[in-house]
């Protein structure tokens, strides 16, 4: 019995170290920040998430005619969903997900020196710093640094 409780506490720990190991393996990743969908009607869709699900609206953007082009829904303090107006290029459905990385430009090179295919890195009108990873399996990985400037950084500062 004895040395059965030492192995288990062994695998516990064991287990522990390679958990911490692994999430400050200088991956740069944060957290998940948010998923990304297309909706066909941003107004209706925020009307659902609001009303059905309890998410509060966190920030947007605006096209040049003063309507939604981009809504963050709080899920939690610091995780959102991400709505963009569908259309004929963006059809409705799942677009991405996105990870909180320390410093983009050196996720970008890490994934890269990995093998990843990653896009450059560019200032978006949120003003995080993005660059884009293709996924084989799902499409699209959104790499955000959210510099205290960005609107999703105040937006997790803001949380009440």
């Amino acid at each position: 019995m004895r040395g059965a409780m030492l192995f288990a506490a062994g695998l516990v720990a064991g287990l522990a170290v390679h958990v911490g190991l692994a999430q400050n393996a200088n991956s740069g990743v944060v957290m998940m920040n948010h998923v990304g969908i297309n909706v066909p009607n941003i107004p209706e869709a925020i009307t659902y998430y609001t009303q059905k699900m309890g998410y509060r609206e966190a920030f947007r953007v605006n096209d040049d005619k003063g309507q939604p082009r981009l809504v963050y829904m709080y899920i939690s303090k610091n995780t959102f969903l991400e709505l963009n107006q569908a259309n004929a290029q963006r059809p409705a459905g799942f677009t991405h997900y996105g990870l909180h990385v320390d410093n983009v430009a050196e996720s970008v090179a890490r994934f890269r020196r990995n093998g990843v295919t990653v896009s450059d890195t560019n200032v978006s009108d949120t003003k995080a710093i993005l660059a884009n990873i293709t996924d084989p399996y799902m499409g699209r990985i959104e790499l955000a640094q959210l510099p205290p400037e960005s609107m999703h950084y105040k937006a997790i500062e803001s949380w009440k």
